[in-house]
């Protein structure tokens, strides 16, 4: 039988730099992989949590192109061979059956949010295939043992150990391990052979996608002319469009290829189906068709793979870890691609596990059952919270209004958290919860807000009275302006909000900072810091720790 201290299943972005940082850390991790790279995968679009996870990461373990991937510009000036895509913010429209989008000048139903002030410390879109391969070929260097084209017969996780029966080309062997990790994703092996329960009548959120990479896609401003400057060129962002049936999201890479995808309620995929919509390319021109404008943005696209069509994309378990075992959150839950939550999650959790691993290296090598007890309350809470924020998006989605109102609710907490977690770093904030869980302001905020829209629409679509809308909107900007450093839910921005360093000024006593010393951490958010100093070193080809934590001396075989 072989073994190893940490077994990892599932080789996407999480599950590798997880296992590249517990090699730095000195465990024997092997990590499984069932299919090879590169390959295909969604859930591309990156936000600035999501950067300073990849930085905090980078910094303390030494994970150099970590940092570096963590902006648009240093990510250019260092990998220009990995495709992205510049994401300057979110862009949404409101589209009507059968209408082109009507410029109305700034009465549009248009709403921009811009993440980052300039392009070089823009956001990026993930081409996965090129970067999840990248991060694989990295642990591999790390001295992580990687094995593609596996299939896990069975697993059993005993008080002591987990003994995993596995088979590789065909050929069967046995993996013994102290701990394992899913990364794997929805209906991952381990939830099937723990029999863990699904929590999934328990969340709000139901759609289903239609998606695929696309060549040819026009930009919005071409299709669209005229429409008053924003805050960034409208299509170098995550472009969402609002329509009847959902929504549908279009990620523009440097090299000119789209990612876009319709995220379909149920009712509006039932619609479609019924029209005779039958299949996903049939699905996908009626959906295009329905809408003018969108229609016009691909009217010369062709898709570089097959149109897909997963009908039902949300699941849930009722366990994210055990005495011998830990779920990533993609594998735990998954909700939906609005407002891009994904990445920023996954790599909060790298960031958790890391640190438990990191605080029992030198003891019994596994994590406490009050860490991991921790951890599976922490994904528990924050996956209702992305639930209930994602929710009030598809209730609102009926009145652009409304829906703009209540997206100021995700947008105060992730500026609010990002702010917070640039100008007074702590090495516990990967544990601060996700989503504003754990803050007295922000927290109850999503449940109340998608109460509130229930109340409005009836559950059935309704646009309220005029009274309804404006009410919800002036209770939206009466609750976050505690948390508000951003200027946002200002009617006089219409819906066009800069990243304003003026406000943050202005609202220094929000972050418990005095202006003075404020104005002295601007730097931190400007982009104008030198490069930091990293906490771990490569020598000789080996991630190594400054602590004289070596990592396994083996060699490794590259991943195809």
């Amino acid at each position: 039988m072989q073994s190893c201290e940490i077994a990892i299943v599932g080789s996407g972005f999480a599950g590798s730099l997880l296992a590249r940082v517990l090699a730095v850390l000195g465990y024997d991790v092997v990590l499984l992989e069932r299919g090879t790279h590169p390959r295909f995968a969604i859930g591309e679009s990156s936000t600035p949590l999501a950067n300073l996870s990849l930085e905090r990461l980078g910094l303390r373990y030494g994970l150099v192109d970590c940092y570096h991937l963590a902006t648009h510009g240093r990510w250019l000036a260092h990998f220009p061979e990995l495709r992205r895509g510049l994401k300057r913010g979110f862009t949404f429209y409101r589209h009507h059956p059968d209408q082109p989008f009507e410029n109305r000048g700034l009465d549009s139903e248009r709403l921009l949010v811009a993440a980052s002030p300039d392009n070089s410390l823009s956001d990026t879109h993930w081409l996965r295939a090129d970067l999840d391969h990248h991060f694989v070929r990295q642990a591999v260097a790390a001295g992580v043992d990687y094995r593609d084209c596996v299939d896990i017969l069975s697993a059993d996780v005993a008080s002591d150990s987990v003994h995993l029966s596995v088979s590789r080309n065909g050929t069967a062997f046995e993996l013994r391990a102290n701990f394992l990790i899913d990364a794997s994703g929805p209906g991952g092996f381990l939830a099937r052979q723990l029999s863990l329960t699904s929590g999934l009548e328990h969340t709000e959120t139901r759609s289903a996608i239609v998606f695929s990479h696309f060549s040819g896609v026009r930009l919005m401003n071409d299709v669209a002319p005229g429409m008053p400057e924003g805050p960034y060129p409208d299509d170098w962002s995550a472009v969402h469009h609002l329509i009847d049936e959902g929504w549908m999201y279009s990620l523009r890479f440097d090299d000119g290829v789209t990612s876009a995808g319709f995220l379909l309620t149920p009712q509006g995929a039932t619609a479609l189906n019924s029209s005779g919509a039958a299949d996903a390319e049939a699905l996908w021109r009626a959906l295009v068709q329905r809408y003018p404008t969108i229609a016009s943005a691909f009217a010369e696209a062709t898709p570089l793979m097959p149109i897909a069509f997963q009908p039902a994309i949300q699941h849930r378990l009722t366990r994210a870890a055990g005495e011998r075992w830990a779920l990533m959150p993609h594998a735990y839950a998954f909700v939906d691609p609005l407002f891009s939550t994904g990445i920023a999650w996954s790599l909060r959790a790298v960031e958790r596990l890391a640190l438990a691993f990191e605080s029992t290296a030198h003891h019994r090598r596994v994590p406490d059952s009050d860490v991991l007890t921790r951890y599976n309350a922490a994904l528990d809470a924050e996956a209702d919270q992305i639930d209930h924020v994602v929710a009030g998006a598809y209730e609102a989605m009926t009145h652009f209004d409304l829906f703009a109102a209540h997206a100021m609710l995700y947008f105060v907490t992730v500026s609010f958290a990002e702010v917070s977690q640039r100008l007074a770093p702590e090495e516990s904030v990967a544990w601060n919860g996700f989503l504003g869980i754990g803050d007295p302001v922000l927290d109850p905020l999503p449940r109340e807000s998608l109460r509130r829209l229930r109340h409005i629409t009836r559950r059935r679509g309704d646009i309220g009275t005029s009274d309804d809308r404006r009410g919800f909107a002036e209770w939206v900007t009466h609750a976050i302006a505690p948390r508000n450093i951003a200027g946002l839910a200002q009617p006089e921005r219409r819906n066009l909000y800069p990243v304003d360093f003026d406000a943050l000024i202005e609202r220094h006593a929000l972050l418990g900072m005095s202006r003075l010393r404020l104005l002295a951490a601007l730097p931190a958010l400007r982009g104008m810091a030198p490069e930091p100093p990293f906490a771990y070193q490569s020598v000789g080809g080996r991630a190594t720790s400054l602590r004289d934590r070596p990592a396994p001396a083996r060699g490794r075989p590259a991943p195809r």
